[in-house]
């Protein structure tokens, strides 16, 4: 690569490729915590570096559960990406978020169970802060690309990922709406976290395609009802990026790039050498 990429981008369900990339090049790349979900595709779009990683594989063979997570953000970070828009379908919980709307969210909620949640074991402890779960400085910028593509877009709702992949039963649906959630979906968490720990920007572009299954005077969601959606807002998806990259912001002033300053515990003499050495990527600018 002449440069490292300014963005990356996670593409999620309907989201596999981005069109206008020039300069085209594929990354199969093995990280300590296996492969990403795909190779990475790197090119220039707007004038930008960007590299584009497609969550759940060619042609969508991942189920949410078995999401490489850790290996996705890892590959990324080892290409040069300092900041991440991930692109997601979404439920609405809530009335005025309807089904085709854009939604920044600026909360989430880890309700899944079966998912390996940091980068931070074997012997090096990290407790990093994610009462801010999502960068703001990046969040507002996407919000703005995304109400200047003319969708009716919102900022922020807390975001519920559950485990999937099923859909949500009526009972769990009227819960996360009365516990205060806003959207809903299956990939936000642990990548979320896994990106803070990494010291990288995020920020979500949701999709709503549904009302979930609570409301009354809908339809439950199906995947025909998603993927209708999904395909209809693509042209949404890839003008926000393009709007995005127009004016970007490659410095960051936020608190993201220093996110494990205050937060690993462990005594340096007794961080293993191998658990040391896989984390490198992340802590060697602290333990050097």
């Amino acid at each position: 690569m002449d440069s490292q990429p300014t963005l990356g981008i996670i593409g999620g369900s309907g989201l596999y490729t981005i069109s206008g990339l020039e300069d085209i090049q594929q990354h199969s790349l093995e990280t300590p915590f296996g492969k990403p979900s795909a190779p990475i595709i790197t090119g220039r779009l707007k004038g930008k570096q960007v590299a584009f990683l497609t969550r759940h594989g060619i042609g969508h063979h991942i189920s949410p559960s078995e999401i490489p997570f850790r290996a996705n953000i890892y590959a990324l970070k080892s290409l040069g990406v300092e900041q991440i828009v991930s692109i997601s379908a979404s439920g609405s919980l809530r009335e005025d978020y309807a089904p085709g709307d854009i939604v920044i969210p600026d909360q989430l909620f880890d309700f899944t169970r079966d998912r390996k949640r940091t980068y931070f074991e074997n012997g090096l402890v990290a407790h990093i802060n994610v009462a801010e779960p999502f960068c703001a400085r990046l969040s507002q910028r996407l919000y703005q690309a995304a109400r200047d593509t003319g969708a009716r877009a919102h900022f922020g709702g807390a975001f519920i990922t559950v485990e999937g992949p099923r859909f949500s039963t009526k009972a769990e649906s009227h819960t996360f709406r009365s516990w205060g959630m806003s959207i809903i979906g299956m990939t936000t968490a642990p990548e979320a976290f896994l990106a803070r720990e990494a010291e990288l920007c995020y920020a979500v572009l949701a999709h709503v395609t549904d009302y979930d299954v609570w409301h009354t005077a809908e339809a439950p969601v199906t995947v025909e009802m998603v993927i209708e959606i999904l395909n209809r807002n693509q042209s949404v998806a890839r003008q926000a990026i393009f709007n995005l990259l127009a004016d970007f912001q490659e410095t960051r002033d936020c608190e993201c790039p220093h996110a494990l300053a205050a937060a690993m515990i462990t005594q340096r003499d007794r961080i293993p050498p191998e658990t040391r050495k896989k984390l490198s990527i992340f802590v060697d600018k602290y333990l050097a």
